[in-house]
């Protein structure tokens, strides 16, 4: 029995996503348990027979031999034109059928149509995958526009969420980009971004120093928590 196909069969049977660690884990777990029930089966006077030549190396198996099994097993499946591959997503190893199969598969849901985003939604959402967790102010000083329709969009289908509230007057929203976000582009981490290192070191413009009053989208998102709408303390009486 290869590791390649171990990985496999781990990745074929867990509904979620699965890091190389824990995937590693699993093997190891495995491994540890068969060497557990020899050794009981000794100790009651048995005479188990040696554990495969194959599977006592897996005891000590890492992260990398993972990720190097699993580029193995992807050269396999383009040498052999299979219709899916293993992805890594920013919760782990999945496997996905290939794009070049979209519109077959796509057949399967006639009902659910993929919805492009507008522009000024994508300049929204890039804004605020680069310099997450950001504000709505923040966002709106450098689009030079109210973004609230357009947050509204993202939370909506999940892009971006509300990631707590920054220590400025008037304890602001912060956004941030969801798992989904990451599902959806094929990304790990921010760092897969384009140029990720240099645009999130880009001076921003400044918002203004006013504190505004929340947008539709805002106090829906505090409604949904239970929380108030209003902010927690005067803005003047925090600047003294």
């Amino acid at each position: 029995m290869e590791l390649t196909s171990i990985i496999e069969a781990l990745l074929t049977a867990s509904d979620e996503a699965l890091p190389a660690e824990e995937i590693a884990r699993l093997i190891r777990a495995r491994v540890a348990e068969a060497e557990d029930v020899r050794a009981r089966q000794i100790e009651e006077g048995e005479q188990p027979p040696e554990l495969p030549d194959w599977l006592t190396p897996l005891a000590t198996l890492s992260g990398e031999q993972v990720v190097a099994a699993i580029g193995e097993l992807n050269r396999h499946y383009r040498d052999t034109h299979r219709a899916f591959t293993l992805s890594e997503r920013a919760k782990g190893w999945r496997i996905f059928t290939r794009g070049d199969y979209g519109e077959f598969v796509r057949q399967l849901f006639p009902g659910r149509r993929p919805e492009r985003l507008s522009a000024p939604a994508m300049e929204t959402l890039a804004i605020i995958a680069y310099r997450q967790p950001i504000t709505k102010a923040a966002i709106e000083a450098v689009r030079g526009v109210s973004c609230d329709g357009m947050l509204q969009k993202l939370l909506d289908r999940e892009l971006v969420r509300i990631g707590g509230r920054a220590e400025l007057p008037g304890r602001p929203l912060l956004y941030e980009t969801t798992e989904l976000f990451f599902e959806h582009f094929g990304i790990r981490s921010i760092d897969d971004l384009p140029n990720a290192g240099e645009l999130r070191k880009v001076k921003l413009p400044e918002p203004s120093d006013a504190t505004p009053a929340p947008g539709p989208e805002e106090q829906l998102a505090l409604k949904a928590a239970g929380a108030d709408a209003a902010p927690t303390e005067d803005a003047s009486q925090i600047s003294k």
